[in-house]
C-alpha cells in the first residue's frame, strides 16, 4: 500500500506541492490525475526519494524508500526515460540492475518477454524509439516481482495496440493484489484503467475517491475534472 500524507514541497520560493495526501490500495489500480505541471512528477520523486519534502511524509508498505533494503522487491518505479544509459543494450542494463538488488541473472530474460523486448535485448538503448524506452524502463520496474508498482505517464510513446497491452497488463497486476499507481493527464486513459482516482491540480489534490464517486453525476471523468479545476482557472 502506498500512504502519502500531507506532504509540502518548496522549491526556491515557489511552493510546488500543499499538503498532499491519498492512500493506493492493494487490488487497485489508482490513477494520479492532472494536467501537466500539477505536481504528479514532484509526488512520485518525494514517493521514491529522489526529493525530501519540507513537511509530512510518503510511505510504501509503511516504510519511507530509502528505508527498503532491496527496494525493487517491494516497489517497481516507471518514471521518465528507460533510467539505460545510451550505449548499453537493454539485456546489460537489466543484468547490472538486476545485480544491485541481488538478483538472479535468469529474471533479466523473463521481464524483456513479459514487456515484448526480447527480439531487441541486444540494441542499445540509444536506438530505441520512445515506447520501446518506456518498455524498457517498465522491465526495470519489474525485475522484482515487487507487491508495488509506481508509473509516472507509462503509456507515453506507446501506439494503439501498445496502449492496449499496458492496460491489460495493469489490470492483471491489480487482479494478483499489487498497489498500482499511475499517474497520467490523459483522462479518457484513465477511465478505461483505474478503480480509483486522485485528481491534483496546482499542487493540491482536489477530489479523491473511487472512479464513480469522483465522476459522480458528470457525464464523464473530463467533465469532473472540470468541474473540480474551473474555479481554480486550470489549463487543460
Amino acid at each position: 500500500m502506498i500512504t502519502v500524507e500531507g506532504v509540502t514541497r518548496v522549491r526556491g520560493r515557489t511552493r510546488i506541492l500543499h499538503e498532499v495526501g491519498f492512500t493506493a490500495r492493494p487490488g487497485r489500480v489508482t490513477g494520479f490525475l492532472g494536467p501537466n505541471g500539477a505536481g504528479k512528477t514532484s509526488t512520485l520523486r518525494v514517493l521514491l526519494g529522489l526529493d525530501r519534502p519540507q513537511a509530512g511524509r510518503a510511505l510504501i508498505d509503511g516504510r519511507r524508500y530509502a528505508e527498503l533494503e532491496r527496494p525493487l522487491t517491494v516497489a517497481g518505479a516507471l518514471l521518465d526515460g528507460s533510467g539505460a544509459h545510451r550505449s548499453r543494450t537493454a539485456r546489460a542494463h537489466l543484468r547490472w540492475v538486476a545485480a544491485s538488488n541481488g538478483l538472479p541473472k535468469g529474471r533479466v530474460d523473463e521481464v524483456l518477454e513479459l514487456v515484448g523486448l526480447s527480439a531487441d535485448a541486444g540494441k542499445r538503448a540509444g536506438r530505441y524509439s520512445l515506447g520501446m524506452s518506456r518498455r524498457l524502463g517498465l522491465a526495470t520496474a519489474l525485475l522484482g516481482d515487487p507487491p508495488v508498482l509506481i508509473l509516472d505517464e507509462p503509456v507515453n510513446g506507446l501506439d494503439p495496440a501498445g496502449i492496449r497491452w499496458m492496460r491489460t497488463f495493469l489490470r492483471e497486476r491489480a487482479d494478483q493484489g499489487r498497489t498500482v499507481l499511475l499517474s497520467s493527464h490523459l483522462m479518457g486513459e484513465l477511465a478505461e484503467t483505474a478503480d480509483d482516482v486522485v485528481i491534483i491540480d496546482q499542487g493540491r489534490v482536489v477530489s479523491a475517491g473511487t472512479l464513480a464517486e469522483v465522476v459522480g453525476d458528470h457525464p464523464t471523468l473530463e467533465d469532473a475534472f472540470l468541474a473540480r479545476t474551473a474555479s481554480r482557472g486550470a489549463a487543460w
